[in-house]
């Protein structure tokens, strides 16, 4: 994300232009837009026109405009971000009071304006605008006949590719088919590697999968990377790593990394942190209960006694409708902050798989004089 400018007032209110660099730069302005907010940004209209002669027609065109955010929908597979709301501004294309739904896309300025400012979002900007935070950590997640290519930054885990295709049981003295079948299906996962996976950024690409599946993929790219002098592939062959997985579903990276030798490598990746603190959460929890807290009213009583040491909240607390609420946890880590609260981490709705078996709320907001949640 490119800051282009920023003004703010006494009372906290102001606006900020920013322009959305790279996919995850959408998943932050969808976490920075709240219900009420003003935003700013080029657009396309359809508006009637009238000829000389009385023929009415209509055209498509490119106009600017202003509109009170009413409704924001995200597409987190495709990074597509649509805002809908009430024109607030004067325009020759558009009354006032009339609707519009504005596309916000990569590499296209907009501006957003809020009447306050909370930590929350501010945090957001500079993380967002921060360079350092990029996804350095990559997953293939497959079995036989199935692979997801995924990076996982700092917010969120992004699906780059899916891999499916049918491959044939093994039969007693022919297994061609299912041989022919599984090497085309082995290089199509590593055409996917290769486009969707950036060597300079990501620092470890994890293989994951039940069986011998890995052994066998990582056996093939290897050879293959050697008759085709794919150097790309050879030169980061010590970032490849096989672990474990139950399944090549999209769902198994969560078990992938929270396991004990994926989260030693790692130890220097953005997204390490992240998880060894819900690790940590758990493990306290198991063996001492009084000293992990989940719940709002649980988490602001450790508060209020200077108990929490780590806080963990979905991002998706932020974004509620309801001003009190949002405000509510806003006050929550501020004070955390003030009283010496070490970490605050912010776990995303595409990388929280753990939901309670019961349907029961399932974000965590961790703290205590050793670590609480809720």
């Amino acid at each position: 994300m490119k800051l282009i400018s920023k003004e703010f007032e006494k009372d906290n209110a102001g606006q900020v232009t920013l322009v959305p660099e790279e996919a995850e730069d959408m998943w932050h302005t969808y976490n920075l837009l709240q219900i009420g907010d003003s935003l700013r940004a080029a657009t396309i209209r359809k508006v009637q026109t009238e000829s000389a002669t009385g023929s009415v027609g209509s055209n498509r065109i490119r106009t600017t405009l202003t509109i009170c955010v009413e409704n924001i929908d995200f597409d987190s597979q495709a990074c597509q971000l649509r805002v809908k709301g009430i024109n607030i501004q004067e325009n020759q294309y558009v009354k006032m009071g009339a609707y519009h739904t504005i596309e916000l896309e990569l590499n296209r300025k907009f501006t957003l304006a809020k009447k306050q400012w909370d930590s929350i979002v501010l945090e957001r900007i500079e993380q967002a605008c921060d360079p350092a935070f990029s996804a350095d950590v990559a997953a293939v997640i497959m079995q036989e006949g199935l692979a997801h290519i995924c990076l996982v930054t700092p917010s969120m885990t992004l699906l780059r590719a899916k891999i499916e295709t049918s491959i044939p049981r093994k039969r007693r003295g022919n297994c061609t088919q299912h041989e022919k079948a599984l090497e085309k299906f082995y290089e199509q996962v590593m055409q996917g590697i290769i486009r969707h996976i950036n060597f300079e950024v990501v620092k470890v690409v994890l293989v994951a999968s039940p069986g011998f599946v890995r052994e066998q993929f990582c056996e093939f790219l290897f050879l293959r990377a050697v008759k085709q002098d794919l150097k790309t592939i050879l030169e980061n062959r010590g970032k490849f790593l096989q672990v474990h997985s139950s399944s090549g579903h999209k769902l198994s990276l969560t078990e992938v990394l929270c396991d004990p030798a994926v989260t030693a490598r790692l130890a220097d990746t953005k997204a390490a942190s992240e998880i060894k603190a819900l690790g940590d959460f758990y493990k306290m929890l198991q063996n001492e209960p009084d000293r992990a807290f989940y719940g709002i009213k649980h988490v602001e009583r450790a508060n209020n006694a200077l108990a929490i040491d780590t806080l963990l909240v979905t991002d998706e607390l932020f974004r509620h409708q309801d001003v009190a609420t949002r405000t509510r946890y806003v006050r929550l880590v501020d004070s955390v902050k003030e009283n010496g609260g070490t970490d605050f981490l912010k776990f995303t709705r595409l990388r929280r798989t753990t939901e309670p078996a019961d349907g029961s709320c399932g974000h965590f907001e961790i703290s205590g004089s050793g670590s609480v949640g809720g």
